[in-house]
């Protein structure tokens, strides 16, 4: 692999770890409720859901993280980032457009790295 395709894979994991953070931790706070655009009364409501969100991103984020560590971790890379091109996607479609730029689209990128690298 090369250092390219290491960042770019290690930008998703970084955001992956940040959207744990906001989701899991930062939802019913001003900073999130700004971030996301929230009520305090909806941010109130979803956050157990928005939580729940945040746990799934971590494990996304644990995956790549399993991945790059692996001495044979391609495969690994390739099924976790199809995961968030896929989650990104949905989101994008049944959220809010931007995930597909912010989620899926840097996924893309590193998953087209990593192939052909």
């Amino acid at each position: 692999m090369n250092i390219l395709t290491f960042i770019a894979i290690s930008l998703v994991i970084v955001l992956h770890i940040l959207f744990l953070v906001l989701e899991t931790f930062l939802w019913n706070t001003a900073f999130g409720r700004k971030t996301f655009g929230l009520s305090e009364e909806y941010a109130k409501q979803s956050a157990v859901l928005a939580a729940n969100q945040g746990l799934y991103n971590g494990f996304l984020a644990a995956g790549l993280i399993w991945g790059l560590l692996s001495t044979d971790g391609f495969e690994v890379l390739l099924f976790f980032l199809g995961c968030i091109i896929i989650a990104g996607i949905f989101g994008g479609i049944t959220a809010k457009a931007p995930i597909l730029w912010i989620q899926a689209l840097p996924a893309a990128v590193a998953m087209l790295l990593l192939i052909f690298s």
